[in-house]
């Protein structure tokens, strides 16, 4: 049978960040018509369980349980890859490929091999995700794997992080990009760190300044450009690499 749907989607975690996901694929994809593109199945899951909550209270059964009905889904339709939009998720990766023979794309090894491939080992990355994120070490564990100095920010800056995540974003409120910003500065500008992971999908959603983007990797960018290759398509120019050139405050 011939796979009209190589790439799907286990979106909603969050709407939004699906959605900006989704916009990027159409960004980042050589088409100059509609044909072009490549044809996606987005489950916009929006009521399944918090996933930081999920691993702070151990309760990542009732996470699994709700997403096994989805990879079900995606089977019958006969998808070739997928592709989670959520970091965080990713701690429950094995349990997740376990439940289907879809490949699915691990979006935190994913970003770490390209920090490797564009700045080799020894180099020490910032990383702003999730609480959730940050408590299950997977970035951690993949940047041993590469020999990268991973940097976890401060309580008061983690608290700053998850209140741009979950009260701007998530709460639907006007997200200030430079609360961001500054997290970033601070980053590569005080604890010296080369680049910044942007390590949850929610804060791919601000749209911060050009000077700083140099300095950022987005997890969502390097998932954008896996699920498009991964579906026989090509890359604009303007792929992640393209953007990271040397720069200054």
């Amino acid at each position: 049978m011939i796979n009209d749907y190589p790439l799907g989607v286990i979106g909603g975690m969050g709407p939004k960040a699906t959605s900006v996901f989704y916009d990027r694929i159409i960004d980042q994809t050589d088409a100059h018509q509609d044909q072009d593109h490549l044809n996606m199945v987005i489950l916009n899951h929006a009521t399944m369980p918090d996933r930081t909550q999920a691993i702070l209270t151990n309760q990542g059964e009732k996470f699994l349980d709700t997403i096994k009905q989805d990879f079900k889904t995606l089977e019958n339709v006969g998808v070739s890859n997928i592709a989670i939009p959520c970091n965080t998720s990713h701690f429950y990766y094995e349990q997740l490929q376990a439940m289907t023979n879809i490949p699915i794309i691990h979006m935190v090894d994913e970003t770490v091999r390209y920090i490797y491939d564009q700045y080799g080992s020894n180099t020490k990355v910032g990383i702003l995700a999730t609480n959730g994120t940050i408590r299950t070490q997977i970035y951690e564990q993949a940047a041993k794997k590469y020999q990268l100095d991973l940097y976890t920010p401060n309580e008061a800056i983690q608290s700053q992080v998850m209140n741009i995540i979950y009260e701007d974003v998530k709460g639907d409120l006007s997200a200030d990009p430079q609360k961001l910003e500054h997290i970033i500065q601070h980053l590569i500008q005080k604890e010296q760190c080369q680049s910044v992971i942007l390590a949850c999908t929610e804060l791919s959603c601000i749209s911060i300044k050009p000077q700083l983007r140099p300095y950022t990797i987005d997890a969502m960018d390097v998932l954008v450009e896996q699920a498009i290759l991964r579906s026989g398509k090509q890359l604009k120019n303007n792929s992640i690499s393209d953007r990271m050139i040397s720069q200054n405050f």
